[in-house]
Formats: C-alpha cells, structure tokens, sequence
C-alpha cells in the first residue's frame, strides 16, 4: 500500500483528501505533520494515521512516507513541494499550484532528476462527468463547439480565511479561476490564444474579488466571471452548432448540484441525461495518483499542464490592467 504523508491539518485536507486517502483501495494514511503538533496527533487519531510530526520537515525525512499531499497556503505550495521532492517523495499539491508560471518548469527539473511523480490537485480531471463532457465533444455530439459559458462565486469576507489575504496567494482567480479554464482545456483539447479581463480588487484586502473574463481559443470562444463575494452558483456550458451541454455543478459536484449533465439537442426538443451518483472525485484523483506513481498508465494532471494552466491566469491578470486583448 501507497503510504501517505500530509504537511498541514487545513481544512481541504480534514474534509476531503483525508477521507478519500483512507477510503482509497491502494493508500493508507500514514503520517500528518503540523507545527502544532497536538494538532497532528488530534487529526491523526481521527483519521487513524500512524504517526504525528510537528514539523514538516520531520514529516519529509520519515522513511514511512512515500508520498505527501500539500495543502499549505497557496504562496508555500512551491517551496514545499520542491523540498518533498528533494526528500525523494511523489507530490499531489494542491491547486493553484504557483503564482507564477515561471515557478514551475524548476519544479519540472526537479521532478526528472529525482524521478518522482508531481501533480497539482485538480480532482476534476478524473471525474467521469468531466471525461464524458470530452468524450461528447470529440465525438460530434454538439457539432462544432462555438462558445463555452462559465461561472464560479461564493461569499466570503473573513479577514482571517487565506482567500482574503494577499500575501498568502488569496484572491478569486488563484482560488477558482483555475477552474472554468481548465475544465475547458481538458475537455477540448485547446489551448487559449489571447484574453480580456475587467478585474475588481476589494479595498480593504487587496485581493481580486470579481473577474469578467474572455478567452479567444481560436475555433471558439469561453466567457465566465467568478466572484468570492456574491452567491454561491456553478455552471459551465459548452455551446455548439448542433447542440450544448450543461454541467450541473461542475467543480463540486454533490455539494453545489447533482453529478450529471445534460447534453440538448440544436432545435431543444431532446434533452439526454448522464448521471453519476456516488461519485467520489477526490478518492479517484489518489487512486490515480497512486497507480500512476507505482508505475502505472493511469492518466493525471501533469506538471506540463500545470504550466499551460497558469499561464491563462497570469494573462488574465495582466489582461484587468490594460484594455484590450493580452497574449497568454
């Protein structure tokens, strides 16, 4: 068995990782490091890990941990991930990987040299209502894609939750930005050409709260906006000439909606309904990130990907300073 290691006891990790970790079939739940390390031995008795670390350090020198997951504040992902990596162990980071693209390919170099597996967590990739969305579109079953519609937004104004503080990688397009782009760029295929984006910062924390967005994928268009302080929705909707689909909470289904998609006929007379009740998106991404650093052909969020994603965002926010087009 995959034995997994966790530096921090943040929330995704004690409500989403830790449970798919211990319900995975191919991983066990090892270690848990914290700098509090009260707070390691509280959650490792929750969760039934072997051992507690109060440092992460301690966590990565343990040679009963073949892999880590990272769930630090955005701002530590890169730091840490490069120190699992020197430590010899495989890395599901989780997402926004990096601030920057240029702090990636360094983590590729690292990545080859010590021959481990490194990925940044987007759990949708392995959801089958995502694979099906793309098996739908290759397939011709709306025709030739025209636009793809998206939205993303929840409330919060906490002060002392990490979306709301600069310095440690909050905002709306770090935190689910990420989402409607690459959602679109796996399921088509395409790369975005150049971007437009109006961009609204809060006063008080300095960070992106509202985001208007325009990406130009050469064959067809995404718009979607994301907010951290409007109502909570969900919706991602690629439109073709034949057809569209409609994906019912696309980033977290089961929480925002049902998991299902509908795929609508041109005249929308038919309507065919695919549902995927019980899916557990987060356990699939271990599972496929075990079996991928066992050796096997499973397909994960590479590196490379990781790369292409951000760039997006890092034009989009190049993009809310300037009128006009930006280059990704």
């Amino acid at each position: 068995m995959f034995r997994w290691g966790v530096l921090s006891t943040a929330k995704i990790g004690r409500e989403q990782l830790l449970p798919a970790i211990v319900d995975s079939e191919n991983g066990v739940l090892s270690a848990i490091a914290s700098r509090d390390l009260s707070k390691a031995k509280a959650l490792g008795e929750r969760f039934g890990a072997r051992h507690a670390f109060g440092s992460y350090e301690e966590l990565l020198a343990s040679e009963e941990v073949d892999g880590v997951y990272i769930p630090l504040p955005t701002s530590q992902h890169v730091e840490w991930t490069a120190k699992a990596i020197e430590a010899g162990k495989h890395v599901l980071v989780e997402k926004p990987l990096a601030l920057d693209a240029k702090d990636i390919p360094p983590l590729i170099k690292l990545r080859d040299e010590k021959k481990v597996l490194v990925c940044e967590a987007f759990m949708v990739t392995y959801h089958p209502q995502w694979i099906k969305v793309r098996d739908l579109i290759a397939g011709g079953a709306i025709g030739r894609l025209r636009h793809v519609q998206g939205a993303f937004s929840y409330y919060n104004v906490d002060p002392n939750n990490m979306r709301n503080k600069l310095d440690l990688g909050g905002g709306a397009l770090p935190d689910i930005g990420v989402y409607p782009t690459v959602s679109t760029r796996f399921s088509t295929g395409k790369e975005p050409i150049r971007v437009q984006a109006t961009i609204e910062r809060d006063k008080t924390f300095g960070t992106d709260i509202y985001s208007s967005i325009r990406a130009d994928f050469g064959d067809f268009e995404l718009s979607f906006y994301l907010s951290t302080q409007m109502a909570a929705r969900q919706v991602m909707v690629f439109h073709g000439e034949k057809g569209f689909i409609e994906v019912f909470g696309p980033f977290n289904a089961g929480l925002y909606e049902h998991h299902r998609i509908e795929l609508h006929n041109q005249n929308h007379t038919e309507a065919q309904v695919f549902r995927f009740p019980g899916t557990q998106q987060y356990r699939l991404e271990c599972e496929a990130f075990v079996r991928a650093a066992q050796g096997g052909k499973d397909r994960v969020f590479t590196l490379e990907e990781s790369v292409l994603n951000q760039k997006v965002i890092d034009a989009i926010f190049r993009a809310g300073e300037k009128d006009g087009w930006e280059t990704v």
